[in-house]
């Protein structure tokens, strides 16, 4: 046996649960590498594992050994000496920590990856940067602010302020929200910092397009009031990290250093900023890997470039490729039809899926007479599901667009069956969250305008839009912040008349702000804002029911000792709400609870489900109608189908309905396309005329009786809302984590 086949066997000992593709992934250190996931195929095992092998034992490709060295290893393992005991005679060179660069897209999963090093790496694992690219970014530039023009305590602006502020740039410059909308600002601001133009680089490219150059009119003032106000938005966070490695070579050489590998989780998602500042922090020379499946890139609206890892091999050199092809999660049938849809695609990289479990159930299709229809046969399904063993957890709802859910939550509610929507208004964007983070927010800035803007007048201090204009004016002929201004408003004529209730709200930030500044404890000073602007006792006069924002409100402090635990005692203001604008996640925690869950595809990517049931199929809903006459669409809706598909694991029930109405007209679509890419011996055909003969007895009624009940229970990534039935069902015991609103059960 020679030192390589001994290596091997060594090593293929110490990671015996990796099957191959997924060890030579783990085993390949040095250079470029393009690992292509498929779904189900363990790639979170091999992130882990890859970067543990890196630190334990480094590049094993450079190890040598001598004769006399091999002889005693090869006794050694005839003997059956421990691993361990082989690994110590071996001189291996182990990658430090510090080296590593972990990126993914959630903090959930940025979360999930720390704590999983942690236990295999111990203390080790705290000196890797893993996170999510905004918080990567966030830490650079609070470092390197000054090289750009901000202070380090810059404020970072979430969508929400963004809107406020563009809604302010709009008006200011007297167009008309009819003529310019403002999400559709949002939208085209937000492109254009994902393809790295920046304001003056947009009135450059629209200059002889009307609609554009009112559009670059207002980011040329959004981008002004922002930094006027020391904040940036989450897009900023790239593009300034990006700019700042432009403008200064001497930083980015100094991380470009640090990080001698770098690891990249769901490139596919990655966007033309995002895929440009890995350029720069690797170079085409550098040890980068990067992980993600082409066919799983859906979220072109939010920017994503699937061609970043189309052509990895285009802007990276020596580029080796692996592919993960082996299933976990699927039974056979599923994978095949996955794979007979997603082949029509042209533009992807070849994979083929597959697994060791057997083909298990065929994919069934229900054709139904109505969306009422549709939405009965799954609940029947569920209860039937449900009667024979299994859990509501057990069962998901996937739908292309969210105005599917509302006949499917009413038929689900009829029947009693417990469900929780994934999707809606999370913890941190609810009014009440978001008016107390503004008072955080400017006690630490005090240049926050937005925010600023948000709570001089919350609650009521009768200052008016008026009044705020003409601070504004001022600030702006002066030259001052809005709160300079407002600090010091007596010495301006034109604001003397409501100097009184603008001093007294200046003179009351004032004494926040020093509270924090003397070292205050976090839950302290947030029960001294509390109190200083009487926020409970507002809930409590402006609100008929201000029980569950009050417990918002307490839930917000939970967090904070939960976060200065965490932190100790050198937490900071700063910190916290850092951690607070970088919360982006919008998936379901997997709390203790049985419901089934409602959500549209794109929701539910990086879920599985036992049960999958995917209404709506058909052209013109799915594939949206937007989307039919465009090729490169339609390949992205033939991405979410594959996707769909994919969540499920033992059973799929797709659906479609011979008329359908939408947006208060009954329409008749054909089946989708996708259905007929499915194989026909994969299929199980069924029509709701032979449902329609089962026997009464077996029908689920409606019921006159039924009491309603209101309740609404959150979850801890504060993204879902979950609806009871409306009688009493087992799972009816809630519990209360920090995040989560305490149950309000009220008899109607």
């Amino acid at each position: 046996m020679n030192f390589e086949c001994l290596k091997n066997e060594f090593l293929n000992r110490e990671f015996s649960e990796l099957n191959d593709r997924q060890r030579e992934a783990v085993f390949s250190v040095s250079g470029n590498l393009l690992i292509l996931a498929g779904a189900g195929s363990g790639k979170t095992t091999v992130i882990i594992n890859r970067i543990y092998f890196m630190l334990k034992y480094g590049d094993l490709s450079s190890v040598k050994c001598s004769d006399e060295l091999l002889r005693m290893l090869v006794r050694g393992f005839e003997d059956k000496k421990s691993l361990s005991d082989f690994s110590e005679a071996l001189n291996f060179d182990p990658i430090l920590p510090e080296d590593v660069l972990a990126i993914t897209f959630t903090n959930k999963a940025a979360k999930e990856i720390r704590e999983r090093l942690e236990a295999k790496l111990g203390e080790k694992a705290d000196r890797i940067w893993a996170s999510t690219f905004h918080s990567m970014c966030a830490k650079i530039l609070r470092i390197h602010a000054e090289s750009l023009g901000y202070s380090p305590r810059f404020a970072i602006y979430d969508s929400d302020d963004t809107k406020r502020l563009i809604k302010e740039c709009i008006k200011s410059l007297n167009i008309e929200e009819k003529i310019l909308p403002v999400k559709s600002c949002m939208s085209h601001i937000s492109s254009a910092k994902d393809s790295l133009l920046d304001s003056f680089g947009f009135k450059m490219k629209y200059e002889n397009d009307f609609k554009m150059s009112r559009i670059s009119q207002v980011y040329d003032m959004y981008e002004d009031k922002k930094k006027k106000s020391d904040a940036m938005d989450f897009d900023d966070l790239v593009m300034n990290t990006v700019k700042l490695f432009k403008k200064h070579p001497k930083i980015r050489r100094q991380y470009m250093e640090r990080f001698k590998y770098v690891m990249v989780d769901e490139y596919q998602d990655t966007s033309e900023s995002q895929h440009e500042l890995i350029k720069m922090l690797t170079g085409k020379n550098g040890n980068l890997c990067v992980v993600g499946d082409d066919d799983q890139s859906i979220y072109k609206f939010r920017g994503a470039d699937v061609d970043n890892i189309l052509s990895f091999d285009k802007y990276f050199k020596d580029v080796k490729v692996i592919r993960l092809e082996q299933n976990y999660r699927s039974s056979g049938n599923i994978l095949s039809a996955a794979n007979a849809v997603i082949s029509n695609n042209s533009s992807r990289k070849s994979k083929f899926l597959w697994t060791s479990s057997g083909d298990g159930c065929k994919i069934r299709v229900h054709v139904s007479y109505s969306e009422h229809d549709e939405a009965e046969i799954i609940s029947k399904e569920i209860l039937e599901g449900v009667k024979n063993g299994k859990k509501y957890s057990d069962f998901a709802v996937l739908y292309r667009s969210g105005i599917q859910s509302a006949v499917i939550e009413k038929l689900l509610t009829r029947n009693g069956i417990p469900f929780r929507v994934i999707g809606n208004v999370r913890f941190f964007e609810r009014k009440e969250i978001k008016d107390i983070l503004s008072y955080l927010s400017v006690i630490n800035n005090p240049n926050d305008e937005i925010r600023l803007r948000r709570i001089i007048n919350r609650p009521n201090r009768t200052i008016g839009d008026r009044t705020l204009s003409s601070i504004a004016e001022v600030a702006q002929k002066n030259n001052r912040s809005f709160f300079e201004v407002i600090s010091n408003c007596s010495k301006y004529r034109e604001l003397q008349r409501a100097s009184y209730k603008i001093t007294s709200f200046s003179s009351l930030m004032n004494v926040l702000i020093e509270a924090n500044k003397d070292g205050m404890a976090l839950h302290d000073l947030y029960d001294l804002v509390l109190e200083k602007i009487g926020y409970i006792d507002f809930i409590k006069s402006s609100e008929d029911d201000p029980n569950p924002r009050i417990e918002n409100i307490n839930e917000l402090r939970n967090y904070i000792l939960v976060f200065e635990s965490q932190r100790g005692d050198g937490a900071s203001l700063a910190e916290f709400l850092e951690e607070v604008s970088l919360v982006s996640d919008s998936a379901s925690s997997e709390d203790e609870q049985d419901f089934v869950s409602l959500m549209t595809i794109h929701a539910s990517k990086g879920l599985e489900f036992p049960v999958v049931f995917l209404p709506g199929f058909e052209e013109g809903i799915f594939p949206s109608q937007q989307c039919i006459y465009e090729p490169d669409s339609i390949e992205e809706e033939r991405r979410l189908a594959y996707v769909a598909l994919t969540r499920a694991k033992e059973k799929i029930f797709i659906l479609h309905s011979t008329s359908r109405m939408t947006y208060g007209t009954t329409s008749h679509n054909k089946p989708s396309r996708f259905i007929s890419e499915i194989p026909s011996n994969l299929l199980e055909i069924t029509k709701s005329k032979d449902w329609k003969k089962l026997a009464a007895s077996d029908r689920i009624p409606p019921s006159n009786k039924q009491v309603r009940v209101k309740s609404v229970v959150l979850a801890r990534s504060f993204g879902s809302i979950t609806r009871k039935p409306s009688f009493p069902v087992k799972t009816n015991v809630l519990f209360r984590r920090p995040g989560i609103e305490k149950e309000q059960d009220q008899i109607v």
